[in-house]
């Protein structure tokens, strides 16, 4: 497989990066960011655009992919719905459109989250912009859509996240990972990833995808 990874500098976007350098399946992978991994693999190629929701200055490089992983994404805590949705929605939307009109045999991946409101109507506003986004990224005519809505996601194999005070509660909860996995809302950052490749590779039965499926489809 030929894939795109938005968002590789997060948490969830390390992860899949690593999935994917790993598995034998993916052949060439294009990291599409605001700033650079500083990775060197021969699998790996980075493009830095400061503005990742115009993509028209690298058309001609995104062409012939099978498969986006979109991880890019923010925590809703302390923003306003307008600046929230700017970048869950508008630009999810505005990289999915131009991706389905060069790679219509593409499969598209959204890393969503538990508790989504597909219905758009709920007073959780994180809620209502990401179930809007889930609805109209459904509708574009990619092969195929998938929404991933983990819950919890504790990283591994030294994935940091980049906001502060996340990082303090992983490694405060450290000691207790073995107990949190047991619960099928908790998922880890590893297992996202495997379950990424492996949507993209077989399918599954129905796109919107709940974190204790993940847990399965991962191995």
């Amino acid at each position: 497989m030929r894939v795109i990874i938005f968002g590789v500098t997060g948490m969830v976007g390390q992860s899949v990066l690593r999935e994917c350098l790993l598995d034998d399946d993916v052949h060439e992978i294009l990291a599409i960011s605001r700033k650079s991994t500083e990775q060197r693999h021969e699998k790996l190629k980075e493009i830095e655009l400061k503005n990742v929701a115009d993509l028209s200055s690298i058309e001609h490089e995104i062409n012939g992919f099978d498969a986006c992983f979109f991880c890019l994404g923010v925590s809703s805590a302390g923003m306003k719905e307008e600046e929230y949705r700017k970048i869950t929605y508008d630009i999810t939307l505005s990289v999915a459109k131009t991706l389905a009109r060069l790679n219509p045999q593409m499969t598209f991946i959204y890393v969503s989250g538990s508790g989504t409101d597909s219905s758009e109507k709920g007073r959780s506003m994180w809620a209502r912009v990401k179930g809007k986004t889930e609805n109209d990224l459904l509708r574009l005519p990619f092969k195929a859509t998938y929404m991933f809505r983990p819950g919890a996601i504790i990283p591994m194999h030294g994935v940091k996240s980049k906001t502060k005070l996340y990082q303090f509660f992983y490694d405060f909860l450290k000691p207790f990972y073995p107990l949190l996995l047991k619960s099928n809302g908790v998922i880890t950052s590893e297992q996202v990833g495997r379950a990424m490749i492996q949507v993209a590779r077989v399918g599954f039965s129905h796109p919107v995808i709940e974190s204790h499926e993940l847990k399965r489809i991962s191995g």
